[in-house]
């Protein structure tokens, strides 16, 4: 066994699991320099594992979940792809895997045991990747692929990842609909990219940030608690302190009952009132269009210092 482990093919093997999650395949094992005698001799010794037929895993250890799926593409030959919910869980959008590995493959191929295969007659080129070694769909493929199977909630969930992961590609997602004739999964994705994507307070917090700072902007303070007449400690979103800006983000989720309309409207009245500057942006805009949103801002900004001179009159006015 060690003189096998010194071997100049052996070495190269050892190489290429190591780049390839623990797995090879025999077409790859036979380009090595492997006999079918010599695969055969180091699957008696161990050294060697069957994963499918003609995927091996190499040495002893269990293989991780990448290697597991590497092995299910390599099986399924030629042109096979992650897919669908084992690609979205490669991708990170989703926090589990099928129970089986998802594949996506020409039409003509076979059927493997142990893998769900998806055959394709219309799989574009323009919707296969390879993501960490492993040949898969695009994320915005898969996004497509995983919308007609999974709850409307893990869908939901698997676009905002994709925004908080800077992956997501609105226009990649429409022409992916587009090209995708027949698909199951065209409506339900179609209207899930109509929504507003479904942040938590801390995705929204690092995504404006991220703006400020990409931007040349001032770092906003979150979650601000600012007083005005009649409205002590009004929370706002962001606020610029230096410029008394204050930034009001609005999903339709959240705002879209007639209370929070009103609501929404005597908060900005009382804080103008009291000398704020108040903008609103919507979360489509603040992911779709982040050069505007921080033109505004910045525009704000400078309003701000030219009308410092009229507050700080308003301010002496009401002391007296």
């Amino acid at each position: 066994m060690r003189g096998l482990e010194r071997t100049p093919p052996d070495r190269r093997l050892s190489a290429l699991a190591g780049r390839q999650w623990g797995v090879v395949s025999l077409a790859q094992l036979r380009a090595l320099g492997f006999s079918q005698d010599a695969v055969e001799r180091r699957a008696r010794l161990g050294r060697l594992r069957r994963v499918h037929r003609g995927v091996y895993a190499v040495g002893g250890a269990t293989l991780p979940r990448e290697g597991r799926w590497l092995a299910a593409v390599l099986a399924c030959g030629d042109g096979a792809v992650l897919s669908h919910v084992s690609a979205a869980a490669h991708w990170n959008l989703l926090n589990y895997d099928a129970p089986r590995p998802e594949v996506t493959a020409p039409a003509s191929r076979r059927g493997v045991p142990g893998i769900r295969l998806h055959r394709s007659r219309s799989l574009d080129a323009q919707d296969t990747t390879t993501h960490q070694g492993i040949a898969v769909t695009t994320v915005h493929r898969t996004l497509l692929d995983i919308a007609a199977p999974v709850p409307d909630h893990h869908l939901e969930r698997a676009l905002a990842q994709a925004e908080r992961l800077q992956l997501y590609d609105h226009t990649a997602i429409t022409d992916a609909i587009a090209r995708a004739n027949g698909h199951r999964g065209t409506k339900r994705l179609a209207s899930a990219i109509k929504s507003d994507p479904a942040w938590t307070r801390g995705e929204l917090e690092a995504r404006m940030r991220k703006l400020a700072r990409k931007h040349g902007l001032p770092r906003p303070e979150c979650n601000a608690s600012l007083d005005a007449p009649d409205h002590p400690g009004l929370e706002a979103d962001f606020y610029f302190p230096a410029h008394r800006l204050v930034i009001e983000t609005d999903g339709w989720d959240t705002h879209r009952t007639r209370q929070a309309f009103e609501d929404d409207r005597a908060k900005d009245a009382a804080l103008t009132a009291a000398g704020y500057t108040v903008m609103r942006f919507t979360w489509r805009q603040l992911r779709d269009d982040p050069q505007t949103v921080a033109d505004r801002i910045r525009a704000g900004c400078c309003r701000a210092f030219a009308s410092a001179p009229a507050r700080a009159w308003s301010a002496a006015s009401r002391a007296r």
